[in-house]
C-alpha cells in the first residue's frame, strides 16, 4: 500500500506535540544567539552606554586597529589557539580512554562507583579548583614541591614559571571534564552491534585487538562531529578556568593570557566596550571560517560525519 504524502501543514498536524518540543530551543536560540547579533554594530563605534547603539559615534575600524596595533595580539591569539588545541586533543583522548575502560569492565557496583567518581569533578566550581591548586602548587611548601623534594629535586615556584602552566591547565581540564565528556563516547560504544564483537572473538581476536580494530574505528564519526563542534569555539579561551587559576599574575601571561582574559583586563582599565565587541567579532569570524574549513575536510574524507 502506497503511503499517502502529506504537505507541510499535514506534517505539522500529525506531529504537532513533537514539534512543540522544539519551540523552547528555537526561542532560546533566537533570544540569546540571534538577537544579540544586532550588537555587532558596537564593534564599529566609540560606544557610550548612555547614548546607546544608535547614538554612539561611528569610528569605523578604529577599535580593530587599537587591538591589532598592540604588541600583545599575536601572543594572546597563539596562546588561545595553542591551549584550545591541547584541550581538544587531550580531552578527546582521555574521554575515549575512560569510556572504553568503563564499558570493558562490564556492569557491577565498582564500575558504577567509578562512573560517579569520574563525572563528579565536572560539578566542582573553578573557585574550588583554584583553592586545590593553591594547596598543591601554590608555594614551596605545597604538596607537589614536597614530593619533588622527597625524591631529591629542587622545588619549583609554579606561580612565577609560565612554561609549566600549559601542562597544569591541561591536567586540570582533563581531571575536571574528561569523565563527563566520556558519556557521549560510552553511548556510542553501547550502540555498536554486539554481533561484531562476537564475530571477532570467534575469529580469535584479543580484547586489545577488538578495541583497536572495532571500537576505535566505530567511534570515528563521533570524534569528528565533536571535534567540529569544538573548533567553533577554538578562538574562545576558557575564561572561567584561566582567570580563576591565574588571575592578574603578569608573570604567567606569556603562556596563559588568552583573548578573553585580555579583553576583560582592557574593559576594566579602559572601559572600551567597542574594542571588546571588535575582538568578539574577530573571534566569531575566525571560528566561523575554521568550522567551514574543517567541515569541508570532514566532508571529503568522511561525508557522513560532516555537519552540513
Amino acid at each position: 500500500m502506497r503511503k499517502k504524502k502529506t504537505g507541510f501543514f499535514g506534517e505539522m498536524r500529525q506531529n504537532f506535540w513533537l514539534y512543540m518540543l522544539i519551540v523552547p530551543c528555537i526561542l532560546f536560540a533566537i533570544i540569546f544567539k540571534y538577537l544579540p547579533m544586532v550588537g555587532i554594530v558596537i564593534a564599529f563605534q566609540d560606544y557610550n552606554p548612555i547614548k546607546g547603539m544608535f547614538g554612539s559615534e561611528f569610528v569605523g575600524l578604529d577599535n580593530f586597529k587599537y587591538f591589532f596595533r598592540g604588541s600583545q595580539w599575536l601572543q594572546i591569539t597563539f596562546n588561545t589557539l595553542y591551549l584550545n588545541v591541547l584541550f581538544i586533543v587531550t580531552g578527546t583522548i582521555a574521554s575515549i580512554a575512560i569510556a572504553i575502560m568503563i564499558t570493558e569492565l562490564g556492569k557491577n557496583w565498582f564500575v558504577r562507583l567509578n562512573q560517579s567518581v569520574m563525572i563528579f569533578p565536572n560539578f566542582i566550581s573553578y573557585a574550588v579548583v583554584a583553592m586545590f591548586a593553591q594547596a598543591f602548587i601554590g608555594s614551596d611548601d605545597g604538596y607537589v614541591n614536597q614530593w619533588i623534594e622527597m625524591f631529591g629535586g629542587t622545588p619549583i615556584s609554579f606561580y612565577s614559571e609560565p612554561g609549566v602552566w600549559p601542562l597544569i591547565l591541561v591536567i586540570i581540564r582533563i581531571w575536571k571534564g574528561a569523565g563527563y565528556g566520556a558519556i557521549v563516547y560510552m553511548a556510542a560504544i553501547v550502540g555498536i552491534d554486539n554481533g561484531v564483537y562476537e564475530a571477532a572473538r570467534i575469529d580469535g581476536a584479543s580484547r586489545m585487538q577488538t578495541i583497536f580494530r572495532i571500537t576505535l574505528p566505530m567511534l570515528k564519526d563521533t570524534v569528528i562531529l565533536l571535534t567540529l563542534l569544538s573548533v567553533g569555539n577554538i578562538f574562545y579561551g576558557d575564561f572561567g578556568m584561566i582567570y580563576t587559576l591565574v588571575g592578574d599574575n603578569s608573570m604567567l601571561f606569556e603562556t596563559t593570557d588568552v583573548i578573553d582574559t585580555y579583553v576583560f583586563r582592557s574593559i576594566r582599565t579602559s572601559g572600551s566596550m567597542g574594542m571588546s565587541a571588535a575582538v568578539g567579532l574577530y573571534q566569531s569570524l575566525i571560528g566561523f571560517f575554521l568550522v567551514i574549513g574543517v567541515n569541508a575536510l570532514a566532508k571529503k574524507f568522511s561525508p557522513e560525519s560532516a555537519i552540513f
